[in-house]
C-alpha cells in the first residue's frame, strides 16, 4: 500500500479567508489529507482566539473528511514531522508572495530535505485578500463579510 500523501498548510488564519479556503479545496485533489496547522506564537496575541479560529476552520471543512486541524507551536518543519507529512502547502497571490515563500521554501529543504513545499497559485479574484487587511477593516468597524466563508462572517 502506498505512504499516505499528507500536507501541512499552515499559517496563523487570524481570521481564515476565502483565498485560504480555496487553496484547501483545491489541494484535495493532490494529497489523501490536508492538515491544516494554525501556528501559536506565544510572544504575539493574535485579534482572534486559537480556540475560535480552530473552531471557525472545523466548521468549514466539517465535510471534508480528508480535512483535519490542528494548533501547534514552534517550527512548521518539525509539526510536519509530527503529523507525518511529506508536503508543506503554500498559497501564492503575487510576485512578493513568491519571493518569500521561495526563501521559506529553500529554508525548510535544507533543514529538512525529505519535505517537499508545493505552491497553488491562487484564483485571481483572491489575490488582494490578506488576513491583515480584513482584520483593519474590522478594526474599524467595516463589512469584511465578502472576503471571508459564511462560517466566519456570521460571528464577527
Amino acid at each position: 500500500m502506498a505512504e499516505k500523501r499528507i500536507a501541512v498548510f499552515a499559517g496563523t488564519f487570524d481570521p481564515i479567508t476565502l483565498g485560504h479556503v480555496d487553496i484547501v479545496k483545491r489541494a484535495l485533489a493532490l494529497f489523501d489529507e490536508v492538515v491544516i496547522g494554525i501556528g501559536q506564537n506565544t510572544s504575539k496575541q493574535g485579534f482572534f482566539s486559537i480556540e475560535k479560529r480552530e473552531e471557525w476552520i472545523k466548521k468549514i471543512f466539517k465535510n471534508d473528511a480528508q480535512v483535519s486541524v490542528q494548533v501547534y507551536e514552534g517550527l512548521t518543519i518539525n509539526f510536519c514531522k509530527k503529523v507525518n507529512a511529506k508536503f508543506i502547502l503554500r498559497g501564492l497571490r503575487d510576485g512578493k508572495d513568491f519571493e518569500y515563500e521561495r526563501s521559506l521554501g529553500m529554508m525548510n529543504h535544507a533543514i529538512a530535505g525529505e519535505i517537499e513545499t508545493v505552491y497553488l497559485v491562487t484564483e485571481p479574484k483572491y489575490s488582494a485578500i490578506n488576513s491583515v487587511i480584513i482584520r483593519d477593516i474590522l478594526k474599524h468597524g467595516g463589512d469584511a463579510s465578502q472576503f471571508l466563508p459564511k462560517e466566519v462572517s456570521a460571528d464577527v
